[in-house]
């Protein structure tokens, strides 16, 4: 059978199981990997696998095409895609998560990092070519082994968080894998922590494991208000995003969660660059800025962000899919657990968090929106779009064309982008006001229907 070309995205390898990606795409997997690996002159791979019902199966055959290869793999078993990283920055320089993230449950995925990079664009495209052309590379040497990394990885962050006093905490893992060790974590801090949907199981049979859609937020959002906790946290099915929900039901999201990290790395690291993705909001460098930070604006995407915190050193760097990446103190790769610790550091020095957290900077936004199109079809009109841009707004408005169209005028901005992950344009809208907000949305659409006069505007399905 080929291999689908539909499973390759831009950071990661993603599909459904068992009709675009099933074992024998796992074992193809491991062998270019593990060819890939040997070039950089890596010769040691991590494999991690989440809780999804597939995930045993798959990392199994990756890791015989791996030892196949001539790699010495280290078999981390059922963890986190922190935990993975974890392993790649501690134990080797490489490794493998089997995940499918926060997708359906008939999903699996792979998300890589190769001699300390997590790989991208074309070093996955070159993987491709190799499953495909089958040119395999075998050598003697490939061995495998098991270690846990679970004493060491939980060790290191309660080493490093100190809390100002012990806080009520209610954690909504989805029975994603975050479940397995985040509740013991924040008790091993000093937390009192009420648990909800901790078992891993991969049918997740009590909602989604994805804390960017409201609707998966309900039960952490009860529980609070039923409760005497002070805050919520919500874990994504591999454990790298995180969501924060307040005492009275309110979502902090991760933009805002980022001026507060900043202000607090800033304080350690004066001047340093804070990266954040083009979907932010527009309160957000000025809030660094403030806590005299430089704030840099950069194209979305995990691997992405993590390349350009590389290139300047930056202590800090958030996407507002949730993914925040801390360099200070920890490894730079994107944590959940390590994330919320960080904010529970610093929301146990105020005596009301939830005045604290609701003091940050706001505005009126829209989630992100998604605009179904044909494959192709996105990138097509995100240039058609950028190359208009110019003879339709004028000052004040600012244009940003780092990746998509996103332009700023003083009360708020407005995004057209093409995914790097599915045939869709996403969309995002915020206004100081909800005139403002209106008025930007009609601006943005008005220009969208110039070069796509059928574009249906629908709520985002990641």
């Amino acid at each position: 059978m080929p291999i689908s070309s539909t499973i390759f995205k831009a950071y990661d390898i993603r599909g459904v199981v068992p009709s675009t990606l099933n074992e024998s795409v796992a074992l193809k997997l491991g062998r270019a990997f593990g060819q890939q690996a040997i070039a950089a002159g890596e010769l040691v791979v991590a494999v991690g696998r989440d809780g999804r019902l597939s995930g045993d199966a798959l990392s199994r055959a990756l890791m015989q095409g791996l030892v196949e290869a001539g790699i010495e793999v280290i078999d981390v078993g059922r963890v986190t895609t922190p935990m993975l990283y974890f392993a790649a920055s501690t134990l080797c320089h490489s490794g493998i998560q089997v995940t499918g993230s926060h997708n359906p449950k008939d999903y699996n995925g792979f998300k890589m990092v190769l001699a300390g990079r997590a790989i991208y664009g074309e070093e996955i495209q070159k993987l491709r070519q190799i499953m495909e052309k089958e040119c395999w590379r075998f050598q003697g040497g490939g061995k495998l082994r098991e270690e846990d990394v679970t004493a060491a990885y939980v060790e290191r962050i309660v080493s490093d968080i100190k809390l100002a006093r012990p806080m009520k905490i209610v954690v909504d893992s989805g029975n994603g894998i975050a479940g397995a060790t985040a509740p013991g974590i924040f008790r091993a801090l000093g937390c009192e922590v009420t648990e909800l949907f901790s078992e891993v199981d991969g049918n997740f049979p009590n909602h989604h494991p994805d804390p960017s859609k409201p609707e998966n937020l309900c039960d952490l959002i009860e529980a609070l208000q039923t409760g005497d906790a002070e805050l919520g946290l919500a874990f994504d099915g591999d454990g790298d995003r995180l969501g924060i929900v307040t005492k009275d039901g309110q979502n902090i999201y991760p933009d805002r969660q980022m001026m507060l990290f900043a202000q607090d790395v800033l304080s350690r690291v004066p001047g340093g660059e804070i990266v954040y993705d083009v979907k932010c909001s527009q309160r957000l460098a000025p809030a660094i800025e403030a806590a005299g930070g430089k704030p840099v604006m950069y194209k979305t995407g995990h691997s992405l962000i993590k390349a350009r915190m590389r290139e300047t050193n930056a202590p800090l760097g958030g996407e507002m899919s949730g993914h925040i990446f801390f360099k200070e103190r920890w490894y730079g790769f994107d944590d959940g657990t390590y994330a919320g610790c960080r904010l529970l550091e610093i929301l146990s020095k105020a005596q009301n968090p939830c005045a604290l957290l609701h003091a940050l900077p706001s505005s009126y936004s829209t989630p992100e929106l998604n605009v179904e199109c044909q494959e192709g079809e996105p990138h097509k009109l995100s240039a058609q779009l950028q190359e208009m841009a110019a003879d339709v707004f004028s000052e004040p408005a600012q244009i940003n064309t780092i990746d998509g169209l996103r332009v700023d005028w003083p009360d708020g901005f407005g995004l057209i982008r093409a995914s790097n992950t599915t045939p869709v344009l996403v969309l995002r809208f915020e206004g100081h006001t909800q005139a403002a907000l209106h008025r930007i949305q009609n601006e943005m659409k008005a220009l969208l229907l110039k070069v796509k006069p059928d574009a249906v505007v629908g709520s985002a399905s990641h």
